[in-house]
């Protein structure tokens, strides 16, 4: 009966995870199958297959969008601020969690702060700063600020998780005469690869669909990224899907 019973629970989870992923596969299997259409067909036929299938929509929206660009400014925000966020933000943590000095608690608590802090909130700051500093218009003029945003969230993340490694470790190897930064290279960063892994999905999901920062930071459309360029299909009275 118990066996029974596990069977059951078990076919029941499976199902539901099934459907749960059919529920998000789908969408993305529709989206790709309307990107052979033409507008009108899109619009007299969204949920069958395409009658003729054209590459016309890909190399217009190429070109249109200025995806060329785009894409790779994309992938330099994306990739920069990730790597910077996660081996920063693991830095500050060991710093915090392992290190002893009078001024810790008042800097981590500056960092537990920013996580509070909404996008709207830093909006009008971060575009008076950046015009200040001539970055305006610029790669690092938007980079800095994905950084600055990403990495309240990985100290927190970093500090709690570098708080149970056990401090012999780190000990042992300060006796064995490694630096701080030989602990923290060779020891500490390679055990933060969980979190490490968890900071690098949130921002680059982050970063890749941000629109509305970098829409406030630039106006030149050789530093924007893809989200940007989408927007040149959606118009006051239509939108070219």
């Amino acid at each position: 009966m118990k066996t029974f019973g596990l069977i059951i629970g078990k076919t029941v989870l499976y199902l539901t995870l099934i459907l749960f992923g059919l529920m998000t596969i789908y969408p993305l299997l529709w989206l790709f199958m309307n990107s052979f259409k033409t507008t009108i067909e899109f619009q007299t036929n969204a949920m069958g297959l395409p009658n003729i299938a054209t590459l016309a929509n890909y190399v217009g929206a190429w070109q249109i969008g200025n995806f060329d660009k785009l894409f790779l400014n994309s992938l330099f925000y994306t990739i920069g601020s990730t790597v910077a966020i996660v081996v920063l933000a693991m830095m500050a943590a060991f710093a915090f969690a392992k290190l002893q000095n009078r001024f810790k608690t008042v800097l981590y608590g500056s960092f537990i702060v920013g996580i509070l802090l909404t996008l709207q909130s830093i909006m009008i700051p971060l575009f008076i700063m950046m015009n200040t500093l001539n970055l305006y218009n610029t790669h690092l003029g938007v980079l800095i600020p994905y950084i600055g945003i990403g990495l309240p969230m990985g100290v927190y993340l970093g500090t709690e998780f570098i708080k149970g490694v056990p401090d012999s470790l780190v000990e042992s190897a300060r006796l064995e005469g490694a630096t701080f930064l030989e602990v923290f290279w060779k020891i500490i960063f390679p055990m933060t690869k969980p979190v490490a892994i968890t900071l690098s999905i949130l921002n680059v999901a982050g970063v890749w669909n941000e629109f509305m920062l970098i829409n406030i930071l630039t106006t030149d459309i050789t530093v924007k990224s893809l989200p940007v360029g989408i927007m040149k299909f959606s118009g006051t009275l239509a939108s070219d899907y």
